[in-house]
Parts: C-alpha cells; structure tokens; sequence
C-alpha cells in the first residue's frame, strides 16, 4: 500500500443530533407543561428501565407513541419533558423494566415480548444498526440519561429523605430538607496517544474478539481534560504524555456520560500494561488503523463503530489530522 492511503467514506458521530428546542424558562410553568402534554402533537420516547421501547416498522423502528400508546406500558415511573421538535412536544418517560441485561454483555441481546408490532432492542444497537432515524438518537441519549438518574437518585443525598421530581424533569426536590439536586453527566477522557505515524491502542477483555480502541477514564475532581488525559495514559499504559490537543465530544447514554476525545502526543515508547484495565494494548501503524477503520485488517483486528468516538479519534489519525 502506499503512503497516500485511499480515502475512506464519511463517518456520523453517533447521539450528538439533538435539534429540540429545550425550552428551560418553561420547565417551572405547570400550566404550560399540562397544555403541552394534552398537545395532540405530543409524543413519547418510552423506556423500560434502560431499554427502548419502538414501533416495529418495515426498515426497523419508529420510537415514538402517543400518550394514549404509551399507557399500554404499564404504570409510569417517570415522565420528563425533553424539549419542541419544530414546535411538536416531545417526552420521555420511564416504565418498569422488561427484563435485566447482562451489565458484563458488550452488546444487548433484544429482548423478546410478546407483541410482534414491538420492538425491544439496546441502545448501541439501535444506532450501529440504524433501527431509528438519526434525528432521534440525540433526544433518546437525553431522555434515557436523564431518566437513569432519576432512577438512581430518588432519595436526598442530604437528609435521606424521598426526593419528588420537578422542572419538568430537570430537578429532584427533597420535601424535607429543602435541596435541590440537578441530574449529573460524568465527564470522561478518550484518547489516541500518538507517536509519529504510530498510535496507542487497547482492548478490555468485554471487547469482541481482535477489537482495540482509545483508551479512555473518568475525569476527576479538580483536574483539567489534559491533565486527566495524561493521568489514564500512564495508569493504563505506563506511556508519558506531552501535547494534548481537543478533538471533539460526545453524549453517550451509557448511562450519562459526555465523551471528551483527545489526540495526545507521546513522549515516551514503552508500554507497561495495568492489566486489570486493560487485557493488552500496542502500538498500531497508520496502515494498521486504515485496515481496522475499512474492516480489511488480515489479522480481522478492528476497532469501534463509526457512533463512536474513538472510531473518529483512529480517523483523524489516518487521516493525519492529530496537530
């Protein structure tokens, strides 16, 4: 092959086209979220626990139901305004769950149920298999982070007490204390460290056979992006880091986190794996990563889907865009 490698197709970062107007001034006003709701515009992205629920349809699924559709579901847990779609009000709301995934699976088998015009999938597989129309992977990463949260913060982390949701969704008020607690999004790190026309990769052992991706952790207290980019590189690779340069971000609805993607440039070679993060990591050609991102790698190596951040991280590589 030669130096100038062939170019190859353009990529969507998955979850990032979210077009709702939010509407945050209207969150407090009762009287217009009532009105909104009855809107017979109005529709429903619905959730059983963290899976969604969609229309079976022709090409894969259609993810929104009316209020009335929705009641079919089963009691609902929580219901949280997302925002207008072209003035058309959009929820979610969360219903019991239809089953427990396997939090070790790399991908969510669907789940079975026993109407046929449904159907119950992941949300990875919902966008790598393009089930839904992309301009519904953006409200579905909202609604389903935020309803995750309220899921798992249902009593006051100050007094203990019951918390009850309201603006809209956006806020969980304690009754007793008086606290106002506000839905968190954890901001993590992913990075491609590179070296000249080579770039650090790894694979966790839940990975599919022969993938490897950018490395990645969470962004701690008090620290910057680049300081956590050179953090995780060191513990998970024993590599040091110089320049660390901004990419792009990406919502990620596993469960509520914001993707930070970075290029860092290394300044040291020698690999020393911690191994309970990582199963192995290695340096990788460019040649390498276009094999991988074109999936013609002999080897059958890969690397993530194109919904995914690392997979535009390895492309900007290839690409030679890492300055």
């Amino acid at each position: 092959m030669s130096d100038a490698l062939p170019p190859l197709p353009p990529i969507t970062l998955g979850y990032t086209e979210n077009e709702l107007d939010r509407m945050s001034a209207k969150r407090g006003d009762d009287t217009w979220l009532a009105a909104t709701f009855a809107d017979p515009r109005s529709r429903l992205y619905v959730f059983a626990g963290e899976t969604p629920i969609l229309r079976r349809t022709e090409h894969g699924g259609d993810p929104l139901f009316t209020a009335d559709e929705a009641k079919a579901f089963g009691e609902p847990l929580e219901t949280i305004f997302l925002g207008l779609a072209s003035g058309a009000p959009r929820f979610a709301r969360l219903v019991p769950a239809l089953a427990k995934p396997d939090p070790n699976a790399y991908r969510i088998a669907e789940i079975t149920v026993d109407d046929p015009t449904l159907l119950v999938t992941d949300m990875r597989t919902i966008a790598m298999n393009g089930v839904v129309a992309p301009h519904h992977l953006g409200p579905m990463a909202q609604g389903k982070s935020a309803l995750h949260w309220h899921s798992t913060h249902r009593y006051c982390g100050k007094c203990g007490a019951e918390s009850r949701l309201s603006q809209a969704g956006w806020r969980r008020d304690c009754p007793s204390c008086g606290a106002q607690h506000f839905p968190r999004t954890d901001p993590v790190v992913i990075m491609l460290a590179t070296d000249g026309d080579r770039c650090l990769m790894g694979r966790q052992r839940r990975f599919p056979p022969g993938m490897y991706s950018a490395l990645a952790g969470f962004l701690e207290p008090g620290e910057t992006v680049a300081d956590a980019v050179r953090r995780e590189i060191m513990e998970e690779a024993g590599v040091r880091i110089g320049k660390v340069t901004y990419l792009c971000d990406q919502p990620w609805p596993f469960p509520a986190s914001l993707m930070i993607g970075c290029l860092a440039e290394a300044t040291s070679r020698d690999i020393e794996i911690d191994t309970e993060e990582l199963e192995d990591a290695r340096w990788f050609s460019r040649e390498d990563c276009w094999l991988m991102l074109a999936k013609q790698h002999p080897a059958r190596l890969s690397c993530p889907p194109p919904l995914a951040i690392a997979h535009h991280l390895i492309r900007a590589f290839v690409d030679g865009k890492t300055g």
